[in-house]
């Protein structure tokens, strides 16, 4: 049976569309998009296919989530973030709380995954926190840790994630698509993953 959707309106934001490019290109050289995948409204939408065996893209995923779903997945995040090890709190405390955290990563989210502007400063805002208020986290210790405490937020947060199966899927290619861009950026080991992403689209 098809799922109405969108459930919420949808916008390209300020990552949308470049996040989108580098996803499809990289799907279709690993054989996972069809080499017309960029001409193929299934794929390029910001809203999710209503037909539950075409699977989400990650840029679909607001038009399912909204903003409130994405702000409880993102805070629950961070309150394991601040209550773990001193060592791992810290570079995240000294930039500011749990509520300023989720603010600025929700947006992220949000923007990336079709929601519209909400991420002022796009791909560039989110190099420079990563290589200037983040970078004591950026090891392979700190990226585990955070791999970590994602998959426990990932899992906790099921119900907030609607009974479509795609969703988690879809958060998962979101966030080892990014994983991806940061071992290699950062030079980072085997930090585990998320659990299924999409698979070669049919």
């Amino acid at each position: 049976m098809d799922i109405p959707y969108p459930k919420f309106p949808t916008q390209q934001g300020y990552m949308t569309g470049k996040t989108q490019h580098a996803y499809i290109a990289a799907a279709i050289e690993k054989g996972l998009l069809p080499a017309d995948a960029r001409h193929n409204a299934a794929i390029v939408s910001l809203t999710a296919p209503s037909d539950p065996d075409t699977p989400i893209q990650f840029w679909q995923l607001f038009s399912v989530l909204g903003v409130d779903a994405i702000v409880v997945i993102v805070q629950d995040f961070y309150e394991r973030v601040f209550a773990d090890d001193d060592w791992f709190v810290a570079p995240f405390a000294r930039i500011g709380g749990v509520e300023h955290h989720t603010v600025t990563q929700a947006s992220m989210w949000a923007d990336t995954m079709g929601g519209g502007p909400y991420y002022h400063g796009a791909e560039f805002r989110l190099s420079f926190h990563h290589t200037h208020n983040a970078m004591a986290v950026m090891n392979d210790r700190g990226a585990a840790r955070w791999v970590v405490l994602m998959n426990e937020t990932l899992e906790a947060c099921a119900d907030h994630m609607t009974d479509d199966p795609r969703v988690r899927i879809a958060i998962n290619t979101f966030l080892t698509h990014f994983l991806g861009k940061y071992v290699v950026e950062f030079s980072l080991g085997d930090l585990g993953a998320f659990g299924e992403v999409n698979g070669v689209f049919a």
